[in-house]
């Protein structure tokens, strides 16, 4: 088995990984090391997020530091506040047992003078995002000119994120002698166009593009109604007493909505969003990485540069687009050796989406049913238990109290205070879950189950008229934006859409009908406020060939059905209209 000294670390650096817990070295860090130890060669090593990239570059960095020279020699750009901060704190944790070697992080979203005067009292290392390095330099704070080694570490998300231009402002202020580091998840054509232009004969390393530790991670799917995508976390929270994660939303909006009924419900949660002040989301973050919150809410963007060794799930409470974000989501579990679970909280019509992921990302997702109340009782009751079991007397803190203690609870028995103590803490989870129902999607598996499960949705429907139809311009997707405002969500199942000249008819979810009455009233289409009733009227089945109703889902992934419905819509009405013509 190779080990980190056999790549050649020295014994200083080698003393503080192992308390670390660094065993052996990961593909990258097996590949990179060495090579960089070696050689001023560039390098280019592409790799995903959890592969150990800050060690890989990090240790042999440290390594050839001069730390009799009191001016930076290395620089290390990433793309946002959280990641610098993890970065700093990986490298200085790295040089617990070496003299002389300073490591300061520069970010925007807080005072820069602080930041000035760490790197005046003398600074070999700079850890910094593109803006707020930039700014230093052009106060004449930061001076790059014997700098000998830049690293940009994820390249791809600091040129998405629109960087381009700060990076190349930095790189011409360095050093032509320099050795460039680029490492990135994916080789984008901005990262081509920056590596061509700002690196020379450059290795290039790759490791596989499935994170190291998918090993260690179990994908597990749950296939409910949208309806009850909610109802199922929280199923999945109580199941899992002991759950530390992160439940990856699509949208702010929804991270703040799913976030806010966690906390209202009593969970231990937090969410990270943009519309939260740089202080406000560092004291979520903190509260996190201490585990005071067992349940992060986040958008991907919003978890950029998040970087937590011991997280046991993470839970897609809306599958990405691209499975390349579920394989960086499923890589924040499963590290360091320990194992974690990813699930995928999904509803049947999402089946190709589910498909694509498990080929790209090569893995196969276990379908699981949602907890039913009992199990959950059951295993709450047991953490209980345990609890009990496991906890601490200390006799001489409660021995006081305990004359009193016995005096008020003699008139119960044994089997009566066991019965007591436990309901106390039990209650609520048997109050919640004493009616609870099985929400799972039995549909999953076979195309004549997904039709029935198509047709008794629908008689469930109802018929709704409002007062805009052609002639205000309204479409199926404006229709249906129009009603996730109203209600404040994009999962409600809609029916049939028919839009008339003056007024519109659609069908949706009965179980949504008092929110929608109330809510409606409260939203405008282009200035008209909207009435809404109750109706009789059928939808008339014109825009789908085979005569059958066509649902609507009220996600975005349907967009091009709209359309296609709109045009269909404006073709047939061009033919009706060359028809009258020839009439007369």
């Amino acid at each position: 088995m190779t080990t980190f000294k056999d790549l050649g670390i020295g014994k200083e650096l080698l003393r503080s990984i192992a308390e670390i817990g660094f065993i052996s070295p990961t593909p990258i860090q097996t590949e990179s090391i060495p090579f960089l130890l070696k050689t001023n060669q560039d390098l280019i090593a592409l790799a995903q997020t959890g592969t150990g990239k800050t060690a890989a570059f990090g240790l042999p960095t440290i390594q050839q530091i001069d730390g009799k020279i009191n001016h930076v020699q290395s620089i290390v750009l990433c793309p946002t506040r959280e990641l610098c901060i993890q970065i700093a704190k990986d490298l200085t944790t790295f040089t617990k047992y070496l003299k002389n070697i300073k490591i300061v992080p520069v970010y925007g979203g807080t005072s820069i003078e602080n930041q000035i005067k760490s790197i005046k009292k003398g600074v070999q290392i700079i850890v910094g995002t593109p803006g707020r390095t930039k700014d230093l330099i052009n106060r004449r704070v930061l001076k790059l000119n014997i700098v000998n080694k830049v690293i940009l570490d994820e390249a791809d998300e600091m040129l998405s994120m629109g960087f381009k231009d700060d990076l190349d402002y930095i790189l011409d202020k360095t050093s032509k002698n320099r050795q460039t580091m680029l490492f990135s998840a994916t080789m984008s054509r901005e990262v081509l166009s920056i590596s061509k232009k700002y690196m020379k004969g450059a290795k290039e390393i790759t490791v596989a593009k499935v994170n190291s530790g998918a090993k260690n991670v179990e994908h597990h799917i749950y296939d409910v109604s949208s309806k009850y995508k909610y109802e199922t976390l929280k199923r999945i929270a109580d199941f899992n007493p002991n759950i530390y994660g992160i439940v990856f939303c699509r949208t702010r909006r929804e991270t703040k909505d799913i976030a806010n009924k966690f906390i209202n419900d009593g969970y231990n949660a937090d969410a990270i969003h943009g519309d939260l002040s740089q202080n406000q989301r560092d004291e979520v973050m903190n509260r996190f990485r201490d585990k005071s919150l067992q349940m992060l809410i986040a958008t991907d963007v919003a978890a950029r540069g998040l970087d937590v060794d011991d997280l046991t799930h993470v839970i897609n409470y809306s599958l990405p687009d691209d499975p390349e974000v579920y394989t960086h989501r499923s890589g924040r579990t499963g590290r360091a050796g320990k194992s974690g679970i990813s699930i995928a909280i999904t509803n049947s019509r999402e089946g190709r989406k589910v498909k694509s992921i498990e080929n790209k990302s090569q893995i196969k997702f276990l379908r699981k049913e949602v907890p039913s109340g009992k199990d959950i009782c059951s295993k709450q009751l047991f953490k209980l238990i345990d609890k009990i079991e496991k906890v601490k007397v200390d006799e001489k803190q409660i021995e006081p109290f305990l004359d009193d203690i016995y005096k008020k609870l003699e008139w119960l028995s044994r089997e009566d205070l066991i019965k007591h103590f436990v309901s106390a803490e039990f209650n609520r989870f048997l109050d919640y879950y004493k009616n609870s129902s099985d929400i799972n999607n039995k549909s999953i598996n076979t195309e004549n189950s997904h039709n029935k499960k198509r047709k008794s949705h629908s008689d469930s429907f109802i018929n709704f008229s409002v007062n805009i139809g052609r002639k205000n311009g309204v479409s199926p997707i404006e229709l249906i934006s129009l009603i996730n405002r109203a209600l404040k969500s994009n999962e409600v199942e809609i029916g049939g859409i028919d839009i008339r000249e003056s007024y519109t008819i659609f069908e949706i979810d009965g179980l949504v009908k008092k929110d929608l009455l109330k809510n409606i009233k409260k939203v405008d289409f282009n200035g008209n406020s909207i009435s809404i009733k109750e109706t009789k009227e059928k939808v008339e089945k014109k825009f789908s060939k085979d005569k059958k109703r066509k649902k609507y889902s009220s996600g975005r992934r349907n967009r091009n059905s709209f359309d296609k419905d709109k045009s269909m819509g404006n073709f047939r009405s061009k033919r009706k209209n060359k028809k009258k013509n020839k009439r007369y």
